[in-house]
């Protein structure tokens, strides 16, 4: 059975990019079935049109409050029966009313070694505070900031030379292949959250 995805983004989509591309080789074993996003007009929802995936907008700015577009978000996000919803660049944090739908099966990344630099500059904190090694995250959304349950990290060395763009460049090469990979490794095999930890296969 194919696991069916639906993918938030805020931006340019290459992470979601990534992931068209493995759901295009039926042993991946996920088929993005909805793209959404925060905001019209963006390279992401681009990306999904081409593809021939059904797209849909959501932005704070239409809801009289921010728990009413959480729960509207949830609702156009059901609406597509995903197993998996999976924050690929998506720049908002959801709330009680999207994690009470979808908690425990919405994944996202973060730039960094979590429990390490948490929030929106983890490879520039990552420098100022002069680690050797950095990396990336891919956990299970829970009501924190980049604090849900690790379910695979990926390494990237610190170069003497590096500013934070060349670092995060590096580190979004590693991001988009752990993503990739993992997502298609939980489509296929299952996962499971024993106390903080997350563990792949059934």
């Amino acid at each position: 059975m194919t696991a069916r995805l639906v993918v938030l983004v805020s931006g340019s989509g290459t992470n979601l990019q990534a992931l068209l591309d493995a759901c295009a080789d039926p042993a991946y074993g996920a088929s993005v079935v909805a793209v959404g996003a925060d905001r019209d007009d963006i390279e992401g929802l681009a990306r999904a049109e081409r593809a021939g995936v059904p797209t849909f907008v959501a932005r704070v700015g239409d809801f009289s409050s921010r728990d009413h577009w959480d729960r509207a978000l949830a609702d156009k996000v059901a609406a597509f029966e995903p197993d998996l919803v999976v924050l690929a660049g998506f720049m908002k944090l959801v709330g009680p009313g999207f994690l009470a739908a979808f908690g425990g099966r919405t994944v996202n990344t973060h730039p960094a070694l979590s429990p390490s630099f948490p929030g929106m500059h983890g490879p520039r904190d990552a420098l100022d505070y002069g680690v050797k090694v950095t990396g990336c995250t891919l956990f299970v959304v829970d009501e924190g900031v980049d604090t849900g349950v690790i379910l695979a990290q990926s390494v990237v060395p610190v170069q003497d030379d590096d500013d934070v763009e060349s670092l995060h460049e590096r580190i979004k090469v590693a991001e988009r292949a752990m993503l990739v990979d993992t997502v298609g490794r939980m489509a296929r095999e299952g996962f499971r959250v024993e106390g903080r930890r997350g563990l792949l296969g059934r």
